[in-house]
Formats: C-alpha cells, sequence, structure tokens
C-alpha cells in the first residue's frame, strides 16, 4: 500500500526557515558541538518529537543510528535515559564520550595545559614527531593532501603529548577535542556535498584552539553537572541486529537518522579522524567495519550480502530497481560501482525492514518512532521516495504509520530539484 500523498499538517517551516531548519543554534552548542557528524541532524527536531510523544524522565529513548550522539546528549540535559547503536567506530567513540559528564572539569582544564605547554614547547624547539603514530598503511588510507607538512606535525606533537600520560583519565575528552581540531582547524578538508580537499594550508595553530575546546567543554561540563548521573549507553554495533539485544520492552521512543540510499561513503567523511586516532590503521580494517554499516552505497556492498531478501517482493522497490538499471543500460555506464547501483536500493531498503523487524522486541507497546530520512536522486539521476518506502515497508511489519512531516528542503545537486527531507513517525502496537 503506497502513500505518495499522505503528508501531516506537523510542519517545522513555520518554527524556522529552510535554510535555518538543520543548523545548529547558539543555544544548543554546549556538549553538541564538541565533535558534530556534518550529516547530523539538528538537537531542536529531537526536542520537538520528544514533546510530541509525551517523554519524559520516566521513559527510555532509544537512537539505533546514533552518529555522534544527537539523540542522546539531548535527552540526557532533559533528564531522560537513552540508548544508542552505532557501528562506526569513531562516532561511537564521539557519543561516548559527549554523554560522559562524570570527569571533573577543574582538573580536565589543568591536565589539558599541562599537554599543551609540553606540545607548544615541542612545536619551538623543532622536535620531530613520531609519523608511526599513524604508520604507511594509515597514511595511505587519507586523501591526498588532506593535510599539510606543518600541521601535521604540530597534530602529531599534540597527539603525541596527549598519549604520554598511561591512565589517562580525561584521554577520550582530550581526544575528542583533538579530532575536532584536526578536522576543522588543521586539515584542508571542505564539506559540501562530498567531503574533498579545499585549499591548502601552509600552516594552522593547533594547541591554541585544541585548548579552547577544551575549556569550553570544561564550561558546558558545570553548565550540565546536574544532569551527570542520567543514564546514556553506547552500543557499538550494527543496527540492523543490536537493537534486539535490548532488554524486552524497554524502549518508549526511537529518534533517529539512519543513513539514506545517496551514494556517500560516509567511512571517506570521517577518515583523517579515524586514522589519527586510531581506528583504522590498514585497509582491511576498514573493510572489516564497513560490514557493520547500512549498505546505502556502492562502496560497502560485500559479496554473501542477502538483505535484499527482506524486500523480495515488494513491488514499489522491484520497480525502482528496475529502473535504475535501465536507466544504467541506457546510458551504458558499465563501471563495476554502476552495476551495483540497483542492487543497492534493495539492499539499503532490505537493511531497514531487517532493522525494524529486530528492534520490534525492544518496543513497549504504544512505542512512538521517528525516523528522520531524505528523498534521493543520486542513483543515474532516479528519484527515491525514502520517506514513503519506509513507511510502507514498516505498515508491512506491523508498524502503525501515524505521519509523513515535512522537516525542510534541499536542492539536489544532481537534477536542481527541491528534495523532501522527511520524518516518518510510527507506532508500534505491540
Amino acid at each position: 500500500m503506497q502513500r505518495q500523498g499522505r503528508l501531516s499538517a506537523f510542519e517545522f517551516q513555520p518554527k524556522r526557515g529552510n535554510g535555518d531548519s538543520n543548523r545548529l543554534g547558539i543555544e544548543d552548542r554546549p556538549v553538541h558541538d564538541w565533535y558534530r557528524f556534518v550529516l547530523s541532524f539538528p538537537p531542536h527536531l529531537v526536542r520537538d518529537y520528544l514533546r510530541r510523544f509525551g517523554i519524559t524522565e520516566r521513559h527510555r529513548v532509544l537512537d539505533p543510528f546514533c552518529g555522534t550522539g544527537t539523540t542522546l546528549v539531548e535527552c540526557k540535559k532533559l533528564g531522560v535515559a537513552s540508548v544508542g547503536i552505532e557501528a562506526h567506530p569513531v562516532t561511537h567513540f564521539a557519543s561516548l564520550t559527549k554523554v560522559d559528564w562524570s570527569v571533573d572539569p577543574y582538573r580536565l582544564k589543568t591536565h589539558a595545559k599541562k599537554a599543551a605547554i609540553e606540545a607548544e614547547h615541542a612545536v619551538e624547539t623543532c622536535k620531530e614527531p613520531d609519523y608511526g603514530l599513524i604508520g604507511p598503511e594509515g597514511f595511505k588510507l587519507l586523501l591526498k593532501d588532506s593535510i599539510s607538512p606543518r600541521p601535521l606535525r604540530k597534530v602529531l606533537l599534540l597527539l603525541e603529548s596527549i598519549n604520554a600520560q598511561q591512565h589517562n583519565p580525561y584521554r577520550s575528552h582530550e581526544l575528542l577535542a583533538f579530532a575536532k581540531v584536526l578536522v576543522f582547524h588543521a586539515s584542508n578538508l571542505h564539506f559540501g556535498p562530498e567531503v574533498g580537499v579545499g585549499k591548502l594550508k601552509r600552516d594552522a595553530e593547533v594547541v591554541f584552539p585544541w585548548l579552547e575546546s577544551i575549556r569550553i567543554m570544561c564550561d558546558d561540563l558545570k553548565l550540565n553537572n546536574h544532569h551527570s548521573l542520567v543514564e546514556s549507553r553506547v552500543i557499538r554495533g550494527d543496527a540492523r541486529d543490536r537493537a534486539a539485544d535490548l532488554e524486552p520492552q524497554s524502549i518508549d521512543a526511537v529518534i533517529t537518522s539512519p543513513p539514506y540510499p545517496n551514494e556517500k561513503d560516509y567511512t571517506r567523511t570521517t577518515r583523517l579522524e579515524s586514522v589519527f586516532l586510531g581506528f583504522i590503521r590498514n585497509r582491511k580494517e576498514l573493510q572489516a567495519y564497513k560490514r557493520e554499516l547500512m549498505r546505502s552505497n556502492t562502496r560497502n556492498v560485500f559479496k554473501g550480502d542477502n538483505d535484499d531478501l527482506w524486500v523480495c517482493t515488494h513491488p514499489e522497490i522491484n520497480r525502482l530497481a528496475e529502473e535504475i538499471e535501465n536507466r544504467r543500460l541506457e546510458l551504458n555506464k558499465t563501471s563495476g560501482f554502476e552495476r551495483l547501483y540497483a542492487n543497492v536500493a534493495k539492499l539499503y531498503f532490505g537493511g531497514m525492514a531487517r532493522h525494524m523487524e529486530n528492534l520490534k522486541c525492544a518496543l513497549r507497546p504504544g512505542a512512538k518512532l521517528a525516523y528522520v530520512v531524505g528523498d534521493q536522486a543520486s542513483y543515474l539521476r532516479i528519484m527515491i521516495r525514502t520517506g514513503h518506502l519506509l513507511a510502507d515497508i514498516a505498515d508491512s511489519l506491523g508498524y502503525e504509520v501515524l505521519s509523513i512531516d515535512l522537516f525542510r528542503t534541499r536542492l539536489s545537486t544532481a537534477t536542481r530539484e527541491q528534495l523532501r527531507e522527511e520524518v516518518v513517525v510510527l507506532r508500534w502496537p505491540g
């Protein structure tokens, strides 16, 4: 049963302009801005749905694709228990650190100042860093020219200083601040529709912006100390399966934004910090954690993938895959990646069906769910109505589709059309 025309009156545009709807407001910067994935959705959207679902301190919220922790941080700020699942090692680390408010902000600041003094002294005395921290295989994984030699030397000296003390209780927070400075101050990376290399920097400040990031962290910890004991768990793993490991009927609401079927390689967007923080040291490790991610692009499709079996009888998804394949043949696109386009569409929606089926046992009867997803036109300019297809899959699995709410529109770089970004709102009847 297709719902191509079904929309609710619950729209966000009257509250915020379309250009501001996905931006991080000044009032939301505490904790959220410690490190934020460039494709994150905004905290105000989480608040809107917590309010709409009637969530209070007596409830528990799940984000099965928690990324850098937007839902978890917002819940913790409001005193609401939450659980997150994340397969990506860097974003899992970011979420885990952003909900850890147990550290003493005064001691964190003092410890970071000592590390900063040591790093600055190493820079001024022209000490050579240990390039073995990254290793030759690690450097091969980086985008070419993603960081210039002088900033590279400085970030490695800072990393050495952070790692110098064993049993450092502040290491996670110091490394998260390091990741932010690495990407947004030291690197040459540019984030548009895709991550790429912008203007090359001959040099860049590193130690001072890192220490400033630590200062902001400490201020945020002081501000939110009263909620430090609120439950916030972050589980490392594949959301297609791990939700089944949660306590039965323990979740009152789900607020999440899974990957879209948009041919974006999420491991490429975070490649620099993945390598410098030691989460990926070679191509074998990169491939290993790609296997735990949703099949939303051709670069993480593997032999033996069979999520497409979950939607093998879905007429609209089969029609979409056939249209993508016909367009490929029409345009004579013959590369290995292009041959996978049609299959990725089926694997993606099959993976979402698998996730929703495994999620059922963790949901309390009457639980409400909000999935932030977007229409796509990336597969050879074939429109993919993600929200409507996801709603239809949910309906077939026994969920009640309450609405499909417009969050914002965005311009497609491929077709120049305005694409809808929507929130699919569901209810689990039990």
